[in-house]
């Protein structure tokens, strides 16, 4: 029964951590029309820099918190500078966020060594309840997600900068001409993006051990879960995260991982097959 029961937490924990990962790529896939091959190396940046306070000797709660800032700057730097020349060449800017991608973890291997670094989690011990007994740092990263993905929503559903964003998603031309700066919302919702990797980042870099290579398989499985739920609707990505975060955490506990990885593609690939424009399309406006 505990087995089970830490079986099932675990890939809670690791799906809740997705979901953050496939809203930030899938918002901005939506809004700029290009899926961000250098988001795998925002979500390494989250976790750099929970990284350098450990180092610096600083809170490592700290260190959460600057994560999704410090990689929303690097984000709208980026799209200000680079990616928003090339709105009007999707697969142009695919490759270019791609290359950024590659220069931002060549780097960072450049700066660890090459080496794979344990972080300690923020808050440590366990909760014990009857026979059971949790990490205190998952239950954490489990709750913090639901109130990220709960703001989240709000903020795109509930606010007027929500409302900017859904009609520049929607119709930029009629935007524009409603006095919307489209180009504005464009370095906002990129920076959202970005930021919700950065937490991503951070969150799951004391759960495993610290590489330069750690945003590609979050990558990966991100780019077959937004194109499993969806492009276009909030509710899309977390259920396109949420299947992907399950089937990867969940499948290695009964299949050998080689063979896990292999059907969480080949299960994504029949769905998508089977629902081209994604398992909630039918409810977007």
């Amino acid at each position: 029964m505990e087995g089970a029961f830490q079986i099932i937490f675990n890939v809670l924990c690791y799906t809740s951590i997705m979901i953050l990962v496939v809203l930030g790529l899938g918002v901005i896939a939506s809004m700029m029309g290009i899926f961000n091959f250098a988001h795998g190396e925002f979500i390494l940046l989250g976790g750099y820099t929970l990284y350098l306070f450990h180092i610096w000797g600083l809170p490592l709660w700290f260190g959460i918190v600057a994560a999704p800032f410090v990689v929303a700057i690097v984000g709208v730097v980026l799209e200000r500078t680079i990616i928003r020349r090339f709105y009007a060449a999707p697969i142009v800017a695919m490759l270019g966020t791609y290359a950024i991608g590659v220069i931002i973890r060549e780097t960072v291997r450049g700066l660890i060594d090459g080496l794979y670094l344990r972080v300690p989690e923020p808050l440590v011990g366990m909760f014990v309840v009857g026979d059971i007994s949790v990490s205190k740092w998952r239950v954490a990263a489990i709750l913090m997600t639901i109130l990220v993905v709960t703001i989240s929503y709000l903020l795109l559903n509930r606010t007027s900068f929500g409302l900017r964003v859904r009609a520049s998603l929607e119709n930029p031309e009629l935007a524009r001409a409603s006095g919307i700066s489209t180009s504005r919302i464009y370095a906002a919702t990129f920076g959202f993006g970005a930021a919700l990797a950065g937490l991503a980042g951070a969150i799951i870099t004391p759960l495993m051990m610290f590489n330069a290579d750690m945003g590609l398989r979050f990558l990966i499985q991100g780019f077959l879960a937004v194109m499993l739920g969806g492009i276009g609707t909030f509710e899309g990505s977390a259920v396109g995260g949420a299947l992907i975060g399950a089937m990867a955490s969940g499948l290695p506990y009964m299949v050998n991982p080689i063979l896990a990885d292999v059907l969480v593609f080949v299960v994504a690939i029949v769905l998508v097959k089977l629902k081209p424009s994604g398992l909630l399309s039918k409810w977007r406006a």
